[in-house]
């Protein structure tokens, strides 16, 4: 493993796309442990997508913690959704919410008649539950959550919004194989914001694959502003970035 600083971030590069999933568990699993000496119960965001596989996977294997005290919520989601197994929730139940006996699973309603009064709603959960840990991979664009650079905004206001998704954010979720077509790919999304997100005591980001080395390459050596909205991670006092060989292959 090379590890070094970018900034304010911790820059992991390991061997393999399974090394750095297994590195990035074993962080989180500690960290999750110190956490639960200090509070009673603790809150941690998760992003589902196909570059948090490999992670997730590793950190529902350990068996001493006591996810009974772990409130799990979600970054983001799909509107006008017909097909509820392409939800991001359903993603997350089947990857680690319906794998260990969380004490509450918190998912964005991707069917909500108001998505306004939705995004309402989740923001009062997570004001409600200050988040601890936040498990999040980096789009092909720089977004974090669906921040994408031309909705993300370092001072947002809001907590959660509503956002527009845009081609190449679109495309991605064809590329990772998550939809068949451009055209069957949601075209608005429930979102958590960059502040909140940077919010978090913790971040542990966790990106893999040859898609993501340009973004990767921006993250760390690009100007921190919302062009690439990734580059708020350089200035946390917490945040480490996880990468394989093909994600840190241009840096």
């Amino acid at each position: 493993m090379k590890e070094y600083k970018v900034d304010r971030l911790t820059v992991r590069i390991l061997d393999s796309r399974e090394a750095m999933g297994e590195a990035a568990a074993k962080d989180i699993h500690d960290r999750i442990l110190a956490l639960l000496t200090e509070k009673e119960t603790i809150n941690m965001i998760f992003a589902a997508a196909p570059s948090q596989n490999e992670a997730l996977s590793a950190l529902v294997k350990y068996d001493d913690i006591d996810w009974s005290r772990i409130n799990a919520f979600h970054m983001d989601e799909y509107i006008g959704l017909t097909d509820e197994s392409k939800s991001f929730g359903r993603y997350l139940r089947d990857h680690i919410f319906g794998l260990v006996n969380f004490r509450s699973v918190n998912y964005i309603d991707f069917g909500a008649a108001d998505h306004e009064t939705e995004c309402e709603r989740y923001s009062k959960l997570l004001h409600d539950n200050p988040t601890d840990i936040v498990v999040m991979g980096i789009g092909e664009n720089g977004h974090i959550a669906f921040n994408d650079p031309w909705v993300a905004d370092f001072n947002d206001p809001k907590a959660v919004k509503v956002v527009k998704l845009d081609e190449v954010c679109r495309n991605q979720q064809v590329n990772d194989g998550c939809f068949d077509t451009l055209e069957s790919v949601p075209k608005a999304a429930v979102t958590l914001t960059c502040p909140t997100l940077a919010a978090a005591a913790y971040q542990f980001c966790v990106v893999p694959a040859k898609t993501k080395a340009n973004a990767v390459k921006r993250t760390l050596e690009g100007k921190i502003n919302a062009d690439c909205p990734a580059t708020i991670l350089r200035t946390l006092p917490a945040a480490a970035l996880y990468l394989d060989p093909d994600s840190a292959a241009l840096l």
